[in-house]
């Protein structure tokens, strides 16, 4: 897993609630900073790459590892 600037901890809330939350906290973020995303919703894989899409912020990884899903966004 790559470096990061901040860690949002989803885990345990469903669709669009992990979305919502990485949302804010980019808003919060410098243009270039990047956000580590941890969440247990196996659809966060598909709504992830669909937000960094829609968004322009990267999806710089994206991987399953004990039943938890990591991402990377990099703020645009």
């Amino acid at each position: 897993m790559g470096e990061f600037d901040q860690e949002l901890d989803a885990c345990g809330l469903n669709c669009p609630l992990p979305i919502l939350k990485a949302k804010k906290a980019l808003g919060a973020m410098a243009s270039g900073e990047v956000l580590r995303v941890i969440a247990t919703d196996a659809g966060s894989v598909k709504d992830f790459e669909a937000f960094s899409r829609q968004t322009g912020n990267a999806l710089l990884e994206s991987h399953e590892e004990d039943d938890k899903f990591y991402f990377l966004l990099k703020k645009s």
